[in-house]
């Protein structure tokens, strides 16, 4: 995963960023904001926005005051206040373009979830921080021995340690409500800190996890997809997909996320397409739609006394015929209106028979043949007369 900005060259050395490895847009992770006006001055007897952003592990940001006027920038490590303790984590946005992202996220400059920075982490906190990180996955595997034991109908997808080591998220997901009030007893008493739990959807625990899709890409969720759309069964009609549940869903176990990125374009080639459910009125009989090709604009009909000779149509002479139909009349016959766009056919390849492959026994008769010899061989030595000593 990298932005774009940072395609390197020959000789390893990024193109867009120019810092000779290290990323000019503060990293390479999901939901990184490109600072554009890092390099602009503001007017004068303006002070700069003393709000920053803040991530944390797997995309989460937090927006916290500047109160102490600390000289931070964007890749600085912070001890940001927590309830309760505090936590580290990563200045990724700083100055004007914060007063943008609260909006676009709808947080008031002074609402309650805007809390402070206190300090620029020291050594001790990056130890200590980092030290919580480490233990993420052997507490997540003991956690999941004791939902197990009690028998719970959840699933740990993953455990997110607070800066200071205190305080501990774990994130699950289920099916119906859960009562893990014994759990949590359960995991204090074991792992010695403040438990925390936050369901999440499907959806946010396949981005939390990461993964390679059927397109052999990384999952946009976990990579650049910021809004979790609903999906319907009717994108994929729209788009003439088979509904075949194992095709259209993710990893998620939910319909794909990019059955929508094509659908508008899908629905404004729809609109010059005529109803499906509407029968055609011709001398020759009824004639019901069979199916569409909505990139070359055509569409198939069959009469009802003859169901397997399909007549291929242009979407504009459909809708000319049911408007013919509308005032009454009937038109001859579709051939009269039949698609005059010819299909290439590509010619049959002639059969060559590849060094015999087209045989199933060819080793079998070769193995014979050698058995034979072998056989005639120790016959012709049987018949033969023995020298005189």
């Amino acid at each position: 995963m990298s932005c774009n900005s940072c395609s390197t060259d020959t000789n390893g050395v990024p193109k867009g960023c120019k810092s000779n490895g290290n990323c000019g847009t503060g990293s390479c992770d999901k939901l990184t904001v490109f600072d554009w006006l890092s390099n602009m001055t503001l007017p004068n007897g303006q002070s700069s926005f003393n709000i920053s952003e803040v991530r944390f592990k797997n995309g989460r940001k937090h927006f916290f005051k500047n109160t102490k006027n600390l000289a931070i920038a964007i890749g600085d490590v912070v001890a940001v206040e927590s309830s309760p303790g505090h936590d580290i984590g990563t200045v990724s946005l700083t100055g004007e373009l914060v007063k943008i992202q609260m909006r676009k996220k709808d947080v008031s400059f002074d609402s309650e979830e805007v809390k402070q920075i206190y300090r620029k982490a020291s050594q001790r906190d990056i130890e200590v921080w980092q030290a919580a990180r480490d233990k993420e996955q052997e507490v997540q595997r003991k956690s999941r021995l004791i939902v197990s034991r009690l028998g719970l109908k959840m699933k740990l997808s993953d455990i997110e340690f607070q800066g200071d080591g205190n305080k501990a998220t774990f994130y699950y997901t289920a099916d119906d409500r859960v009562d893990f009030r014994l759990l949590i007893k359960e995991l204090a008493s074991t792992f010695k800190i403040r438990v925390e739990m936050k369901q999440v959807g499907l959806r946010q625990e396949a981005a939390r996890l990461g993964g390679i899709g059927s397109c052999g890409r990384e999952l946009c969720c976990s990579t650049w997809l910021t809004d979790f759309r609903s999906v319907s069964t009717s994108a994929a009609r729209y788009q003439q997909l088979s509904l075949n549940p194992q095709k259209l869903a993710g990893q998620c176990g939910k319909l794909k996320c990019c059955l929508n990125y094509e659908l508008d374009s899908y629905l404004d080639a729809l609109k010059n397409f005529p109803k499906t459910d509407t029968w055609l009125q011709t001398e020759k009989g009824t004639a019901v739609f069979q199916k569409m090709d909505i990139f070359k604009g055509l569409l198939w009909y069959a009469y009802k006394d003859n169901p397997m000779q399909w007549v291929d149509l242009e979407a504009e002479k459909v809708n000319e015929i049911i408007k013919i139909n509308k005032e009454g009349k009937k038109v001859a016959s579709l051939e009269m209106y039949a698609s005059k766009i010819n299909v290439p056919t590509v010619p049959e390849a002639a059969f060559t028979n590849v060094v015999g492959q087209d045989s199933l026994t060819r080793f079998d008769k070769n193995k014979g043949n050698k058995s034979n010899k072998r056989r005639k061989n120790r016959n012709n030595k049987r018949k033969s007369p023995r020298k005189n000593a």
